[in-house]
């Protein structure tokens, strides 16, 4: 049965519950309900009964799914340990102790977020309370502060080889790659994003060109020059979020050392390459096509559960914890990534249902008889950055736009990744402008900054390199990524520029910040 334009209300009612309700889960469970319901000539009881019997329970089930599954667990607890044993506080007090300039606290701050780049909660909490003193101390402002822990996050998230971020993307590409009989590793295929993500790449160029230079501009530049000034670090009448996890994360770790954090990543990152060859059958197979056929899956997870192991004997070892409590940061962890499992798993549901209803292969028609291949990067950049900014979440901006565009890209000519890449770039532009996004949240939390204080400096910001960003794309898509590229680092370099020079509130347009 073809549905035609009805193919597409499960999606389109899934992004309208999540704008109206600032919750992807239920929307995406009606999504799934409804185009169940439609399944079963429209008996919305038989729809409910078959939106788990047909969908959410064989997801589930699926092996690769299950795989998902358990290594995200597996990625959580690994956050548990690492925060238990204060690997990071450790780094960061053996950074404090070389930073004496407000330009060094920031430059430490962008450093010690790019290194945490395997959780985006872990990031923004850790990094903001363990360089709040730091930077304090140096008179910068908490807004300053905030926007750096923000603007490395999510970004670092999606740009570093492995991560929570990694792993759920992934189980959304890999799904979808069974789905349309594509052949290949579906962490190749995620690792060849990572040079394309272009807001990304251009979030963090933007805080390396401010932290460097020190071009503040907008409310930031008068929030710089009132630290520096009168050595308020917020504003008067501010009120900080309640940051208690945070505060717990500022006890001091007398016992933490830095190889904590720095063993169990290693062990990590060492042991995923090995895995590979191994899982592709590497000496049977020569190393392309051991690469190529080697289950990312599997390797990524006895990679996470040994670096998992290595870092829990260290804790034992160190006498940080006896093995009771061990087991107990294992079910924690795992218990921390609930909201993923069920996202994760309304996800390769509502893109089952749609697959069944054809609606990608409905707008790949109207796609292809109206919109030019070239416009389709930017679009999916565009339409990513809007339903993140409006539902607060990159997690149900990714399970709702994937599905959509691997196949038009696939249909359309256009590269796999490009496409991929222009999705993660507009979740992560529209989460860094949302004022209901979890990570801006957690940035003002971890940093104890005013909540909208946070949203309103950092938004200046976040456009400039926004917009230099959807440039990216749209130039990629007519002449390819080497020239985007270079269209948006010099788009970046051009806007802050000229909003350096024509925006310095309470500045006279002269003052520079050091």
């Amino acid at each position: 049965m073809s549905f035609g334009l009805f193919s597409l209300l499960p999606p389109l009612l899934a992004i309208v519950l999540a704008l109206a309700t600032r919750n992807v889960i239920p929307a995406l469970f009606c999504g799934v309900w409804l185009g169940a319901t439609m399944l079963a000539d429209y008996n919305p009881a038989a729809g409910f009964y078959n939106s788990f019997a047909d969908f959410i329970v064989p997801s589930i089930g699926d092996e690769w799914n299950a795989t998902v599954l358990i290594y995200c667990g597996l990625f959580g607890v690994l956050i548990s340990v690492l925060q238990r044993t204060g690997g990071a506080h450790a780094i960061a007090q053996a950074i404090s102790r070389k930073v004496n300039t407000a330009r060094g606290a920031q430059g430490a701050s962008l450093g010690l977020g790019m290194l945490i780049f395997f959780e985006d909660y872990f990031n923004a909490l850790t990094v903001g309370s363990v360089m709040r003193p730091i930077s304090d101390r140096m008179k910068v402002s908490r807004e300053k502060l905030a926007y750096i822990v923000d603007s490395t996050s999510a970004p670092m998230c999606l740009l570093g080889p492995v991560s929570t971020w990694v792993v759920f993307v992934m189980g959304l590409i890999g799904t979808q790659m069974t789905q349309m009989d594509i052949s290949g590793s579906e962490y190749l295929l995620y690792l060849s994003t990572i040079p394309l993500n272009f807001y990304a790449w251009l979030a963090l160029g933007m805080i390396v060109l401010i932290v460097v230079t020190q071009w503040d501009f907008g409310p930031m530049a008068h929030a710089e020059r009132r630290a520096r000034e009168t050595g308020k670090l917020m504003e008067d009448g501010a009120k900080p979020p309640s940051d208690t996890e945070a505060m717990a994360l500022d006890a001091p770790k007398e016992t933490a050392k830095k190889r904590n954090m720095l063993v169990p990543i290693a062990v990590l990152l060492v042991m995923i390459p090995p895995l590979f060859l191994w899982t592709g059958d590497y000496g049977n197979n020569d190393l392309v096509t051991a690469v190529g056929n080697a289950d990312g899956g599997q390797s990524i997870l006895i990679a996470t559960m040994l670096a998992v192991m290595v870092g829990l004997g260290m804790g034992m070892q160190q006498r940080l914890f006896g093995f009771r409590e061990a087991m107990d940061i294992l079910v924690d962890g795992i218990k921390s990534m609930t909201l993923v499992y069920i996202i994760l798993a309304l996800a390769w549901s509502i893109g089952s249902v749609t697959s069944e209803l054809g609606t990608a292969d409905y707008l790949v028609t109207l796609a292809q008889a109206n919109i030019s291949p070239s416009l389709v990067p930017v679009l999916l950049f565009a339409i990513g950055a809007v339903v993140a900014f409006t539902t607060g979440t990159s997690y149900g901006t990714f399970a709702i736009m994937i599905p959509i565009a691997m196949p038009v890209a696939a249909a359309m000519d256009l590269p796999m990744a490009l496409a991929i890449a222009a999705v993660l770039s507009g979740g992560i532009f529209g989460d860094h402008c949302s004022p209901i996004s979890d990570t801006t949240i957690l940035s003002s939390a971890g940093s104890s900054c005013d909540h909208i204080d946070h949203v309103r400096t950092q938004l200046p910001y976040a456009a400039t390199a926004g917009i230099s960003g959807m440039l990216a794309f749209f130039v990629a898509g007519l002449f390819g990524t080497l020239i985007g590229a270079f269209a948006g680092v010099a788009a970046l370099v051009s806007i802050a520029l000229l909003l350096r020079a024509f925006w310095q509130p309470g500045m006279a347009g002269k003052a520079r910040l050091s």
